[in-house]
């Protein structure tokens, strides 16, 4: 049986993706990630599920490359946070290949516990790659989530238009209103 992903927002690159498995409710915060089957949801979202297991010391791995991500994406100028998501990317690497298809490239993984956390670590430095000023918090006030702005002119500041979008629209019109 397949579980559904419950989060509001989904489909983003994978490193923002993992950070955008907490998020608020209502005011209250959610968190996909508080079992292995969570990780099961958030590993099959991202097409992980079938090279990575779901399991208790994979999802402490997860968590790990989690917090190590926000932090950076909070703070990307200290050098602690930093060293975190670098301690992450140790726990992979890249090796080139050749076969009769033409060149390619294997992940490799002396645990592969750590490959989901790696692979989203290695994907946060293909978005600093791309454009890290496109990396962003969602501009609503009650919101955690983040994407990557993929817009033509790099302006998007909701990471929904239709939820938190909406929301800070109909915030303005009320205090507008509301005093005439």
């Amino acid at each position: 049986m397949t579980v559904s992903d419950p989060r509001p927002l989904t489909g983003e690159p994978v490193s923002l993706d993992l950070l955008n498995t907490r998020w608020n409710v209502e005011g209250v915060r959610q968190d996909l990630l508080t079992d292995p089957a969570g990780l099961g949801v958030w590993l099959a979202t991202n097409g992980l599920d079938g090279r990575f297991t779901a399991d208790a010391t994979t999802l402490r791995h997860t968590l790990a490359a989690r917090d190590a991500l926000a932090a950076l994406v909070d703070r990307p100028d200290d050098p602690a946070a930093t060293a975190k998501v670098d301690a992450v990317l140790g726990h992979g690497r890249i090796r080139a290949t050749l076969t009769v298809e033409g060149p390619g490239e294997e992940t490799e993984f002396a645990d592969a516990t750590w490959g989901p956390g790696w692979t989203a670590a290695r994907d946060y430095l293909d978005l600093l790659r791309a454009a890290p000023d496109r990396i962003r918090k969602c501009a609503h006030g009650a919101c955690i989530l983040h994407f990557f702005d993929t817009s033509r002119n790099g302006t998007r500041r909701w990471c929904s238009m239709a939820a938190c979008g909406n929301r800070a629209k109909a915030s303005r019109h009320y205090a507008r209103t509301k005093d005439h």
